[in-house]
């Protein structure tokens, strides 16, 4: 289905200092084997009392006033995290419409979005379909954010070939106009690979107050001695190409047609295997390399590469560029969008 009649009309991210991967050998963080391997050159790390919801709320402030939209004419704020958000039994998405969405007028539904790495891009598919439905407010604030630390989660090793990044993310969605329309939309889901990241571990909570650590290494193995490699490779190429093509095919476009990629802030060799070999993709045109010196951020490596290119002027009127994104469970996401117009919006240093 197309969405001609839907624009993103602001995006933005709020990223804490980076550490090098210099850095995190020196310090022993980080295997220099296992740095090699994935092609970092650092990460964002959140300070003391940087919270996930907090960095996506500054993030949405931002990305509210790049857009012009008023705070009154958000229909819908969805918050996509990936791992936790810092309470138990608690509203992630309603912290950040308190942070972002503060005023006088009638409070919007307040969501989270828990798929993983694609819930950003799950976001978008969520709200397209919130803003065709007809609803008074013509925007839609779509947020992530994330803080991944110990005990429970190792940035550098706890996925071995990528590396996670702390920070908040956040775009919006509109019918009343925006610098991009969005030209197509399609998400994939092939739920035979869920046990990927379960692995044979019971289902079970944490007892005696120990933290569960994130081993997704181990998950991995043991789905795949269970499920066998080959079948689960076919499944995972097959569900990326279904997405990226059907998004192309909506559109009209072909992988030469676009101009600018915003992929996932994955390791470089996932990147190849995942995108450069499979469609023809040169790195160059995509946000790769701006990512190597980011890291992963969850659900946010979209709406975060998406105002990098505009704030780096890497894009013009006409381009047409392709985000997409991959999340356990599985999903593939992916979206075409025509640049309507360039912004002149300040690039957002790490802080």
């Amino acid at each position: 289905m197309r969405f001609d009649d839907l624009y993103v009309a602001g995006a933005a991210s709020w990223l804490p200092s980076a550490v090098t991967v210099d850095e995190a050998i020196a310090d022993g963080s980080c295997d220099p084997a296992a740095a090699r391997r994935c092609g970092a050159k650092a990460v964002t790390v959140a300070g003391a009392g940087e919270c996930a919801t907090g960095m996506a709320a500054r993030a949405a402030r931002v990305a509210l006033e790049r857009a012009a939209v008023a705070a009154g004419d958000v229909g819908l704020l969805l918050h996509a995290t990936l791992y936790d958000q810092g309470h138990d039994l608690w509203g992630a998405a309603s912290h950040v419409q308190a942070l972002a969405l503060a005023g006088e007028h009638p409070a919007c539904p307040a969501l989270e979005v828990r798929q993983v790495s694609n819930g950003g891009m799950g976001a978008v598919e969520l709200a397209a379909a919130f803003l065709r439905a007809g609803t008074g407010r013509p925007a839609a604030l779509l947020t992530a954010g994330d803080v991944f630390c110990p005990p429970g989660f190792d940035r550098w090793r706890s996925d071995p070939g990528t590396v996670y990044a702390d920070g908040g993310a956040a775009l919006v969605l509109s019918r009343a106009g925006g610098f991009a329309r969005l030209r197509s939309l399609v998400t994939v889901s092939e739920p035979r690979l869920e046990g990927m990241h379960r692995g044979d571990h019971p289902f079970a909570p944490a007892v005696d107050g120990r933290v569960r650590r994130v081993d997704l290494d181990e998950c991995k193995r043991q789905f795949l001695a269970r499920a066998g490699r080959a079948a689960a490779i076919a499944r995972v190429s097959g569900g990326q190409r279904r997405a990226l093509n059907g998004a192309l095919e909506q559109a009209g476009l072909t992988v030469a047609g676009i101009d600018a990629f915003v992929l996932p802030h994955l390791g470089r060799r996932r990147l190849e295997a995942g995108f450069f070999q499979p469609f023809g993709i040169a790195p160059e045109r995509s946000t790769c390399d701006w990512g190597r010196g980011v890291g992963h951020l969850g659900g946010g490596d979209q709406f975060a590469g998406l105002a990098h290119l505009v704030e780096s002027k890497r894009v013009s009127p006409g381009d047409r560029v392709l985000l997409a994104g991959i999340g356990a469970g599985f999903t593939w996401s992916a979206a075409v969008l025509e640049i309507v117009e360039v912004p002149s919006w300040p690039e957002q240093a790490s802080r």
